[in-house]
């Protein structure tokens, strides 16, 4: 353990002497108070520490120590439900021992020590285990199992184990190596942040993280194991975006990141989630899901370690065999923390002020997703997904955060101010986004939705792309300079965005769109577009297609529920088809 004084303050950048015996990343306790910090720059005895507590009062010759361990997070029963900041500390025992507001130096252990938990062994005495093989389990929460693994490192023979109510401090079980070296394995066990998780194997983004969102599942799908960035302007809805994957996407656990958002937003999450009920099992979402919670008033330094705390406890869950989804909002202000830590070690800035490292660090905590085998005997499939909002100012996408990200996540979703403006929810700009998945999961969606799900899917792209073409000569020469065949891919189009693009995250069928129901709604689009392209050949006028009565029905067909959706299609389909040919027999044709 190295001790060593202050001789330098400049905000949550703390310089000390005397701490040659310290190593990088090191946790250290910084003056009487005990603040809590991690150095991240050595230059002989003198360490670099960025303080996760405000500094103000500090001075120069107060003491300073290394505990000799890098900033970890401790995994185990009672992550599931709790509120943590960005180090790990539990903000509702803080709450109780310190009021309302954060006192510095406050020391609370991260999961309680005096909660029991019934210890469910499923290996016997005698048994060899490795690292990574599940010896136990504990139910957590009312939909989540929480399995015990063997500790990284460890392997050998379990030469005691039993079934009982333990604390997470408590031995539940004993192995023995080979050379008569005995772990005691608890329920707990730490991780350091910085480093990810082992894995036996990284499995490739064949399948889809099915959302319910139709612009996302059918244009712009994200894989099980992927990494998405929803960059958008103030007001263009990135946190609604977000509580409705926390909410929807098929994911086991949830890990929500608050980091450096206002604190307001963060209170939006800390009511809502309890209150809401998970659609899957009927539980709360807080059931299911971990919150950290690092707003913008609280000290900058914390933020660069909150992300990494959060993907830490994601690694976790995933090496259970889960499927985790990981929403950070937002990686910029991260990335402002970077900006201001680099901005005081002195060091050469790069583009805008931020460090040169700003991609490098961003690709280092966005790679740490994936679908995984996990290491075991008895291997499991897991996988993380990350989705980071990213937070442009004046959501101009071509400063170097967004473009950073850009380079490294492989779904984008640009949120439009113009589309929110116009009341279109999700704004996601279906000409600027992408997705990269796309070619890799047309086997899944073909054999698991429907042999027809991407042709659709071409043909819905196509229209719409062709729509913005069109909208530019109509800006120049106005609507009547169109063709016929042209005014009836716009009135598509205008199907395609209102009923089918647009969707209402607070109406209760509308919310979430099963699979299945998002493809019979593009067919519907699409059977229309052709109905009415024939009926244009037999030298029907196109004001009377584009005004048909059947089209509002086509319009309601997104609130009717999934059980009736078939019969509902084909009546849809019928009452088209005589209208179309009503219309032929009349006089004027």
């Amino acid at each position: 353990m190295s001790k060593g004084t202050i001789r330098k303050v400049a905000g949550p950048l703390v310089i000390a002497e005397g701490m040659r015996d310290a190593n990088m990343f090191d946790v250290v306790r910084v003056s009487s108070q005990r603040l809590i910090g991690e150095i991240i720059e050595m230059h002989g005895d003198r360490a670099s520490i960025q303080v996760y507590e405000e500094t103000s009062g500090l001075g120069p010759g107060e003491p300073v120590e290394s505990t000799g361990y890098p900033l970890s997070v401790e995994l185990g029963p009672g992550l599931i439900g709790s509120i943590f900041d960005g180090i790990q500390r539990p903000l509702d025992d803080i709450m109780k021992a310190s009021g309302n507001n954060l006192h510095r130096g406050v020391e609370i252990p991260a999961l309680k020590r005096d909660v029991k938990w019934h210890f469910v062994p499923c290996v016997h005495e005698g048994e060899i285990v490795e690292s990574g093989d599940i010896i136990g389990t504990v139910q957590e929460t009312e939909i989540v199992v929480h399995s015990i693994m063997v500790a990284n490192g460890v392997s050998g023979t379990v030469s005691s184990i039993a079934e009982g109510d333990y604390t997470i401090t408590d031995t539940v079980a004993t192995v023995r190596e080979s050379d008569g070296t005995e772990h005691h394995l608890s329920l707990m066990q730490k991780w350091p942040v910085r480093v990810g998780r082992p894995y036996r194997e990284k499995l490739s983004p064949e399948m889809p993280l099915v959302t319910g969102q139709r612009v996302i599942d059918a244009l712009f799908p994200i894989a099980k194991g992927g990494v998405a960035a929803v960059p958008g302007p103030f007001g263009s809805g990135k946190t609604v975006v977000q509580h409705q994957l926390a909410k929807w996407a098929e994911a086991d656990i949830v890990i929500y990141i608050g980091c450096g958002e206002r604190g307001n937003e963060m209170t939006d999450v800390l009511n809502e989630f309890p209150e809401l009920k998970d659609p899957k099992t009927g539980y709360s979402l807080m059931e299911r899901t971990v919150l950290i919670a690092n707003t913008s008033d609280m000290p900058v330094a914390a933020r660069e370690a909150s992300i990494y705390t959060g993907i830490t406890i994601a690694e976790y869950f995933r090496d259970m065999g889960y499927s985790v989804a990981l929403m950070a909002d937002s990686t910029s202000r991260w990335a402002e923390a970077l900006r201001e830590m680099s901005g005081r070690l002195e060091e050469m800035p790069g583009e805008e002020g931020y460090p040169a490292y700003l991609g490098s660090r961003l690709a280092q905590f966005y790679e740490r997703a994936g679908r995984v085998r996990s290491l075991g005997s008895k291997s499991r499939e897991g996988a993380l997904s990350v989705i980071g909002a990213v937070s442009p100012p004046g959501g101009d996408i071509s400063e170097p955060v967004s473009q950073a990200t850009l380079r490294i996540v492989k779904v984008f979703w640009s949120l439009d101010s113009g589309l929110a403006y116009r009341r279109h929810f999700p704004a996601v700009n279906w000409l600027t986004s992408y997705s990269l998945y796309v070619d890799t999961m047309e086997k899944w969606f073909n054999s698991h939705v429907h042999p027809d799900w991407m042709e659709c899917r071409s043909q819905i792209m196509r229209l719409l792309q062709e729509e913005s073409e069109l909208q530019e000569i109509v800006k120049l020469v106005g609507m009547d300079a169109l063709s016929a065949p042209d005014r009836l891919k716009l009135e598509a189009a205008r199907s395609i965005r209102e009923d089918f693009l647009h969707q209402d995250a607070f109406h209760e069928t509308d919310t979430y769109t099963p699979l299945e129901k998002q493809y019979t709604m593009m067919k519907l689009v699409i059977d229309f577009y052709q109905e009415c392209s024939e009926a244009l050949g037999r030298s029907v006028l196109v004001e009377k297609l584009v005004t048909l009565p059947v089209r509002e029905r086509i319009g309601r067909f997104k609130y009717v529920p999934a059980d009736q959706m078939k019969q509902e299609y084909d009546e849809i389909i019928q009452t088209m088809k005589k209208e179309i040919q009503d219309l032929e027999q009349k006089e004027d044709y």
